[in-house]
């Protein structure tokens, strides 16, 4: 479905993504693994073409020169300068990390405005679909989402992206900030929506302990690069992985 050949990134001389390549398969979680500014939401961002849109600012504001060389190709087709509005409408939807939420909306005129490219009686088929995989939302629904708690705020904008439907989930760093109890619940539920529906889903995190038994292949980088990859039950027997991220 989507495989990620020799990608690298520069902001101005500084190199954020270096030769990184990954395949997801259809139907599969992948994990990508690393610690704070190792390269995971420049990754995401490539993925979900939200860093063409930061090229073109940069542009115009003569700010920082972005720079992309490489391949991201989903479903045979090269998409590398393809435009995140087009990308969303291929099926590829991005949940951004720190739960970004329009807070003076409530919790339904997100999920309405989060399915702006779609026909209104899809997004209300959608919109139910969310209800059942966040209950916790259904009582919230008129509540305004900056009063939302940050495990609250974190379940609408995963909503948020479902609402549109996927063929591949994005989640950028979905449990940081979040208590052990709440990522506990979103692990559960993001396990439970790939076995439920099929869907293909990226996720970057540094919290590598509660992701690593739900995924099928992680990818550990470093400072913009890949350092290793292996199958879920592999890192989490890794020596090397223990004592970066487990503490033993």
């Amino acid at each position: 479905m989507l495989e990620v050949k020799n990608l690298m990134v520069f902001f101005e001389n500084a190199l954020a993504l270096n030769d990184f390549s990954m395949k997801v398969d259809e139907g599969e979680v992948i994990g990508v693994i690393g610690s704070n500014s190792a390269g995971k939401t420049t990754l995401m961002n490539a993925l979900s073409g939200l860093i063409i849109d930061m090229r073109i600012k940069e542009r115009r504001r003569g700010g920082e020169r972005i720079t992309i060389y490489g391949k991201i190709v989903f479903n045979g087709e090269d998409i590398i300068e393809t435009k995140p509005n087009e990308r969303v409408r291929k099926g590829i939807v991005l949940s951004r990390e720190r739960h970004p939420v329009f807070p003076e909306s409530s919790v339904m005129e997100n999920l309405k405005i989060a399915g702006y490219l779609r026909e209104k009686s899809k997004v209300r088929e959608s919109i139910t679909y969310v209800f059942g995989l966040f209950p916790a939302l259904v009582n919230l629904r008129s509540q305004k989402a900056g009063f939302l708690s940050g495990g609250e705020q974190q379940m609408l904008a995963i909503g948020m992206a479902m609402v549109v439907r996927p063929t591949l989930l994005l989640l950028d760093e979905p449990l940081l900030g979040l208590s052990p109890m709440m990522q506990k619940i979103l692990v559960e539920t993001i396990s439970g929506l790939q076995k439920e529906s099929g869907i293909t889903v990226v996720l970057s995190e540094q919290f590598a302990r509660p992701v690593l038994p739900m995924i099928d292949r992680g990818y550990v980088i470093e400072n913009g690069m890949l350092t290793l990859t292996g199958t879920g039950t592999e890192l989490m027997e890794n020596p090397e992985i223990k004592a970066a991220y487990f503490g033993v």
